[in-house]
């Protein structure tokens, strides 16, 4: 019976690591020419219609979207993208802009973003490398050299150094072990006690290259299991072991590992609430998980918002933002009830 009880909790967890909860869904009853038609209408209103832009865009999937853009540039000889960045600014223009993009198209392009330039936005570079499955950092590999004829790894390296570099390079690697629905707890007791040995109880000084394997290689689920052994071993979790044995970027990188293993949409909700913390909001930090998560995860993130923040998303976003870019946000969280 335990070993039923295991195989049953294993399927629990595997089938929550890639089920899709998105806010964002196919429109029904969809036709491509008519929202084009409104699109083109809503662009030349003086003014600009910003209210029709942002019902069509934000209430269509991506392939959706797509279409609208086909028939937008077949019946106005004009490429919807450029006329989206003359039509709109600021923080709306971002959203809706990166909504023209594929999930992995998106999460590239902020990939290229931080580390393009004088400097690295190293805060930015970890969150979209550190929370990313296996099968979506290969999407974002591919997508990447395919939109600017570069290699991902190549320039990870050149933006980094050390066992920061090391980590974020094995990450990228998509060296990830598929979840298995047999239990290995001999394998999970080697795991927990190597993380251990190689850190707390280690008197030299922290063997960073066995976190970075056991953390790079090892599945989601199997991980899950590791932390909860690893309790036996060590007085601190490992959240607090992380804390206690490296600093700067390779803590910050471990710690996004290690809440995205335990509850990633959780991770997501918290770095929603930190960004809208006091007055205003961080609207880049706001709009890139939203936008990114949205045909992905984002009905989780909101639930476990709620759970955690006693209020919903949505109310937060209505106390910290405002106009155009408030009304884009809501509707791409979606309506406030039957989320959890």
């Amino acid at each position: 019976m335990a070993m039923v009880g295991e195989f049953l909790g294993q399927l629990t967890l595997n089938s929550g690591s890639e089920a899709k909860y998105p806010t964002v869904v196919p429109a029904k009853d969809f036709d491509a020419d008519t929202d084009a038609a409104r699109i083109e209408t809503a662009i030349n209103t003086k003014g600009v219609d910003e209210q029709t832009i942002i019902d069509i865009l934000t209430k269509r999937s991506y392939f959706q979207r797509k279409e609208i853009a086909f028939a937008y540039e077949k019946r106005t000889k004009t490429d919807l993208v450029t006329a989206l960045k003359k039509a709109l600014s600021g923080s709306l223009e971002a959203v809706i802009l990166g909504l023209m993009k594929s999930t992995a198209q998106y999460d590239a392009s902020e990939i290229r973003e931080s580390m393009k330039g004088l400097g690295t936005n190293e805060e930015k570079l970890i969150e979209l490398l550190c929370s990313r499955s296996s099968s979506e950092l290969s999407e974002i590999k591919k997508v990447y050299m395919e939109m600017f004829k570069r290699d991902l790894s190549s320039d990870v390296k050149g933006d980094t150094s050390g066992n920061f570099a090391n980590l974020l390079l094995t990450l990228v690697e998509t060296k990830r072990a598929e979840p298995s629905s047999i239990v290995d707890n001999e394998k999970i007791d080697e795991d927990a006690r190597a993380l251990y040995e190689a850190g707390v109880k280690n008197e030299k000084g922290t063997d960073v290259a066995t976190w970075v394997s056991i953390m790079t290689e090892r599945s989601v689920p199997h991980l899950q299991r590791v932390f909860q052994r690893y309790k036996s071993y060590s007085p601190y979790d490992m959240q607090e072991s992380i804390t206690k044995e490296v600093k700067g970027d390779l803590q910050k990188s471990f710690l996004v590992l290690v809440q995205c293993f335990e509850n990633k949409h959780l991770y997501f909700a918290k770095r929603l609430n930190e960004a809208m913390k006091g007055k205003g909001a961080k609207e880049k930090l706001v709009s890139r998980i939203i936008v990114s998560r949205c045909e992905v995860d984002l009905m989780k993130i909101c639930c476990e918002y709620h759970k955690n923040f006693g209020q919903t998303l949505q109310q937060t976003i209505l106390e910290h933002t405002k106009g155009d870019y408030q009304k884009a946000l809501l509707n791409l969280c979606g309506p406030q009830q039957d989320q959890c």
